[in-house]
């Protein structure tokens, strides 16, 4: 009897919950799980806040990126440019500092227009003229890439002083350091980088969550007869999130740039993929209408934490990091389809 009441009692929250809280609980407890098994069978390393604070710190533009696909796949859309707009924002602001001598000023207004330049061109075509989302950005991404080449052929460091400040500048978060075996404290620190992409993290939940546009993105990405019937303009609506996600993919490469001090042609290889990646383990829904940024964030934070793990356990080749994360995508994708059937069972009972 007192299970009964158990399993109702269950399947009323259950059933109380969104589609997009149900994923984002998920994933959530998963990332959990994964770092206490971190913690248990790779050794006290994953127990400094340090550890943890250095995923973000090497991720920071990774969470950018994955913030603005998650905003277009939650319209029912995909944008795989955003790897190569990262590289060619990058190589630009290196020339711009090393090779002009700009400012930093300067650097951030060119990374914010290339950004820009791409989301709006890309939406058009994609909102305005009815092409494919994947082939428009497809296009993007080997125009970014082969303009990163034409911007500056070969990688580069850049000396420049004021860069070079920003990029060692650090955020001590107290109390979360450590003693380490010398008996010395070390102070637990961030990265300016992660700032940024917490700050986008923040507004962008904002946005979905609390603004009548927030509400469009998902109905459009739901259903767009019913978006259309209800008064919603679908075709500004995908428009706006394209430039949404070129404006981001563009603060991204200037807080990689930031990030690794260089401009290269190979930089951020396959970052368009992890961001992908990033949401879907995040719980957004390739089909569109189901998602939440704070998913994409935990996603992210799974994603890099799988990879510190297989790096722990001495497995560095590339092959075997891209083994895990594709075992991780495809657990997730069965996660969100099983999730999906048993909720809608649970519904018409």
């Amino acid at each position: 009897m007192k299970n009964s009441k158990a399993l109702s009692a269950v399947k009323d929250k259950v059933q109380k919950m969104s589609d997009t809280s149900l994923l984002l609980t998920i994933t959530i407890v998963v990332f959990v799980l994964m770092y206490l098994g971190a913690i248990i069978f790779e050794g006290e390393g994953f127990l400094k806040a340090q550890t943890f604070l250095d995923i973000l710190n090497n991720n920071s533009a990774l969470l950018i990126v994955s913030c603005g696909m998650s905003l277009v796949m939650i319209t029912g859309g995909i944008d795989i440019s955003v790897g190569g707009v990262v590289a060619l924002t990058s190589m630009s602001c290196a020339v711009v500092l090393d090779l002009k001598n700009g400012s930093i000023f300067e650097a951030i207004l060119v990374a914010l227009f290339i950004g820009l330049a791409f989301g709006v061109v890309q939406g058009y075509l994609v909102a305005y003229l009815g092409i494919q989302p994947f082939i428009v950005t497809l296009a993007g991404m080997f125009f970014a890439r082969g303009m990163t080449t034409i911007v500056h052929a070969k990688p580069f460091n850049v000396v420049h002083e004021g860069l070079n400040k920003l990029k060692d500048s650090r955020i001590v978060i107290p109390g979360l350091g450590y003693t380490n075996k010398h008996g010395k404290y070390i102070d637990a620190k961030i990265e300016i980088g992660v700032v940024v992409a917490l700050v986008v993290v923040f507004v962008m939940f904002i946005l979905l969550r609390w603004t009548k546009k927030g509400r469009h993105f998902y109905a459009v990405g739901g259903n767009r007869q019913s978006a259309l019937m209800l008064g919603v303009n679908v075709k500004r609506t995908v428009f706006l999130s394209h430039v949404v996600c070129g404006l981001l993919a563009g603060i991204a490469g200037f807080v990689f740039f930031l990030h690794v001090g260089s401009g290269s042609p190979s930089h951020a290889q396959g970052m368009e993929m992890n961001a992908i990646a990033s949401s879907i383990i995040g719980g957004t829904m390739l089909t569109g209408g189901v998602g939440n940024i704070i998913g994409t964030l935990f996603g992210v934070l799974s994603l890099c934490t799988i990879q510190n793990i297989v790096a722990s356990a001495g497995l560095d080749d590339a092959w075997w990091i891209g083994i895990t994360i594709a075992a991780m995508l495809c657990l997730f994708l069965v996660i969100q389809s099983v999730v999906m059937k048993v909720r809608k069972k649970m519904t018409k009972s």
